[in-house]
């Protein structure tokens, strides 16, 4: 009797919806654990963040605000949102440094959900912005930040924060997979992410004075909207009509890189 031999790909497609969730879930978990075998990960998430929140605080807070305390409503909500833009870049990051290091080629030989390891990627990922919004809090409220509004905005603000860079994060996930280098990922978000957090009101309080053209676009803009939103949720002010502004933004960019970066994914790993 001759035993029968399944190709990768015949034994990905014999995998149940219940079994590539738990495939997804474990992948995660890995992802979360290699942190203690590489603590540098976590202090990058942990250590720019506060740079970011003392620099802006008390290097632009007088000039912007008249004073630290004054800046600190508005500059936190900015922070976190840039963050979270900056930390959707590790997504890219990881997946780009997993296929080119062969991590992807030992996956492909298992009897796992052939879209596991990019669900588990993106979910640890997440729950890492959600440490970073923990760190900036804290750090804001070490200094003098305080919330104005109560629990259940915060943790919606959680919620949205980690929605938008979910959807945002497919962009990303679609450089990391035409680049044949990690640090092509890092570039694409200096690129992109730096003008994109810089040309929106993430920590100026009104576009007043600046020129027209240029205005329209940082208030259309959606870090913007996001930010607006955060900052309604944190210390008051409209909310609905800015997140929905947000969401929309991250649901149009999740429909045109969505699609382009699993295509991508299928022909690469």
């Amino acid at each position: 009797m001759t035993a029968t031999t399944f190709a990768p790909q015949d034994l990905a497609k014999r995998v149940s919806p219940g079994v590539a969730v738990r495939n997804t879930l474990t992948l995660a978990w890995r992802n979360l654990v290699q942190i203690k075998h590489n603590p540098m990960e976590l202090l990058d998430l942990s250590i720019q963040p506060i740079m970011f929140v003392l620099l802006f605080a008390y290097v632009f807070g007088p000039a912007m605000a008249g004073s630290v305390h004054a800046y600190l409503p508005i500059v936190i909500p900015g922070i976190i949102a840039q963050n979270a833009l900056f930390a959707g870049m590790s997504t890219g990051f990881g997946l780009n440094t997993d296929i080119t290091k062969g991590v992807f080629d030992r996956f492909r030989s298992l009897p796992i959900s052939r879209s596991a390891p990019l669900a588990g990627r993106i979910i640890a990922d997440t729950v890492k912005q959600a440490w970073s919004m923990l760190i900036l809090l804290g750090v804001g409220f070490a200094i003098g930040f305080r919330v104005h509004t109560g629990v259940l905005p915060v943790l919606l603000a959680f919620l949205l924060l980690l929605t938008f860079a979910l959807l945002f994060s497919w962009t990303s996930v679609y450089i990391a997979m035409k680049v044949n280098e990690p640090e092509k990922v890092q570039i694409f978000g200096f690129v992109v992410i730096f003008p994109l957090s810089f040309l929106s009101t993430a920590f100026i309080p009104t576009t007043k004075g600046i020129p027209g053209w240029l205005a329209f676009c940082m208030d259309n803009s959606p870090v913007t909207q996001l930010v607006a939103s955060m900052r309604g949720l944190l210390v008051g002010g409209p909310v609905l009509e800015h997140a929905w502004i947000a969401l929309a933004w991250g649901v149009g960019i999740s429909l045109v890189f969505a699609p382009l970066s699993l295509r991508a994914f299928k022909k690469r790993a």
